[in-house]
């Protein structure tokens, strides 16, 4: 069935006349004469970036989706295009006032007017799977309402069916398929988008970012958990201006440049120290608080999008920055060596070059000196070469970032996007790999060994009792002779072993009561 999905997402590229954006490339013009003549009867009075804005949100919210990730990217766009797409952040058509109170009453089983005392019936933001309008609860507090579009999954699912089919044939067809990993990206993407079906997950995604940042570096609506439902969620309403509006941010008095130096960390904040990080960051998700004790903080919005990073990457992430941060080239080789990202029989010389010939040219540069395009295509001609493999689970770290990039370039141009990023980078790998990183595991750890030290030598003797017992009960040890006498060596090894492991886990104990006071 999602092949006809196929031949309608071609139907409307066609029909909307987006193959005015080939007719640049001069191989791809024969196409699109053949293109003109069959399609004569289309209507074409609109500019190219309307048409293509109109054909994304008429094939729905993957589509939507993407068009919002390239309107971060003024960079990489025609200025008119960039502009147009920038309306897909939460400007997309809203549904009917009709269908949002129908969902809401199926969601709750009782009349609008028995769950909210107030409801607004048109929209404030409306994006590709929800839409959010103001409220008042029954107790007259202000909040936000976010509802799912009516039959949006079935949609949805539709695309994501199409994508695997078609991640399939690029796998299996393509000699580049076992590295790029297609299908394993499609099911990352696949599971990111399902999350944002269920609004629920969305409300723990919120909760857990708002415990996360108690400090307040970073302003996280409360969750009013009475009132969300798997197609409902309930907020605290927030009042900021949208971080894309910087001339009115500067009218507010708000330091632009100030705000682009935080927005970096808070990222970078939520990458490496918790391993849990928006992963939506478009304009249109993102206020700033305009007055009052807050003002100048990032408001964060929408959270049905959220990456994870476990242990392991968010070490080889931070090491490979750290390196390019010091221009230690080859350090970003062996990193990329040790972490299986590059096939471990790959030639270290040869990669530290080819690392050094991409970075070199944009290091202690600003983001406006910076050709993001040049250096994603030596990046991506760099990867075929040494056979880098594609990790599927940095996929929506990747798209993040480069969101931040993007939103970096615009509210201040002359940000060294990596240079704000190497204090707090440096200041995570002492914590992780530092005294701090040990004493902290001493703390963590002090419970478990003070239950289990008193059965410690007794449990290591059984363990090395049933040990020998099992090399005794082996066919094969009973027929060689010359372990006898290890055997024998080994019975009086094990009462010296166990002293010794007893002194080693009472000494530890020492050393974490000793910090723990002390702490």
């Amino acid at each position: 069935m999602h092949y006809f999905r196929l031949f309608h997402i071609i139907f409307v590229a066609l029909r909307f006349g987006l193959d005015d954006f080939i007719h640049e490339h001069p191989p791809l013009r024969p196409l699109h004469r053949l293109i003109q003549i069959l399609f004569f009867w289309r209507s074409k009075q609109q500019p190219r970036s309307v048409r293509l804005r109109l054909a994304l949100e008429k094939l729905g919210p993957i589509f939507v989706k993407f068009g919002q990730v390239l309107s971060t990217r003024r960079d990489l766009l025609p200025p008119d295009v960039a502009d147009e797409l920038a309306k897909l952040q939460d400007q997309v058509p809203p549904v009917v006032f009709a269908e949002v109170q129908t969902t809401i009453e199926t969601a709750f089983g009782l009349p609008l007017d028995q769950v909210y005392s107030q409801f607004d019936e048109m929209a404030i933001a409306s994006a590709s799977v929800a839409q959010v309008h103001f409220a008042n609860l029954l107790n007259g507090k202000p909040v936000a309402v976010k509802v799912l579009r009516p039959n949006i999954a079935k949609v949805i699912n539709q695309d994501i069916s199409l994508l695997q089919s078609l991640a399939w044939f690029v796998q299996a067809v393509s000699s580049e398929g076992k590295r790029l990993k297609p299908q394993e990206i499609v099911e990352e993407f696949a599971r990111h988008t399902q999350h944002e079906l269920d609004l629920t997950l969305e409300a723990a995604n919120c909760s857990q970012l708002a415990r996360n940042f108690t400090d307040k570096r970073l302003l996280i609506p409360e969750v009013y958990w009475d009132y969300c439902r798997k197609e409902v969620m309930t907020m605290q309403r927030m009042h900021g201006t949208p971080v894309s509006q910087i001339d009115v941010l500067r009218a507010k008095g708000i330091d632009i440049t100030k705000l682009a130096h935080d927005g970096v960390e808070i990222f970078f904040t939520q990458v490496f120290r918790d391993g849990f990080f928006h992963a939506d960051m478009h304009p249109g998700n993102i206020q700033v608080a305009d007055d009052g004790p807050d003002k100048g903080k990032y408001i964060a919005l929408d959270f049905g999008i959220m990456g994870n990073l476990n242990d392991t990457d968010k070490y080889y992430l931070a090491r490979n920055f750290l390196a390019f941060f010091n221009r230690d080239y080859r350090d970003v080789a062996v990193a990329h060596i040790e972490s299986g990202w590059v096939p471990k029989d790959t030639n270290v010389d040869e990669l530290e070059t080819s690392i050094r010939a991409i970075c070199e040219p944009i290091f202690n540069k600003p983001l406006k000196d910076i050709s993001f395009g040049r250096t994603l295509l030596s990046l991506f001609l760099m990867s075929r070469r040494f056979g880098v493999v594609i990790q599927p689970q940095l996929v929506m770290l990747q798209k993040t970032l480069l969101n931040i990039e993007g939103l970096g370039r615009d509210l201040d141009p002359n940000i060294d996007l990596w240079q704000t990023a190497k204090p707090f980078l440096k200041r995570w790998m002492s914590e992780q790999i530092g005294w701090r990183s040990v004493a902290k595991s001493l703390k963590k750890e002090l419970p478990f060994i003070a239950k289990n030290a008193p059965h410690m030598p007794r449990l290591v003797h059984q363990f090395l009792t049933q040990q020998t017992q099992s090399e005794r009960d082996n066919p094969l040890r009973e027929q060689l002779d010359m372990l006898i006498q290890t055997q024998q060596q080994q019975a009086r090894w094990q009462k010296r072993l166990t002293w010794i492991i007893l002194l080693l886990v009472m000494l530890q104990i020492s050393a974490y009561l000793i910090f723990y006071i002390w702490s």
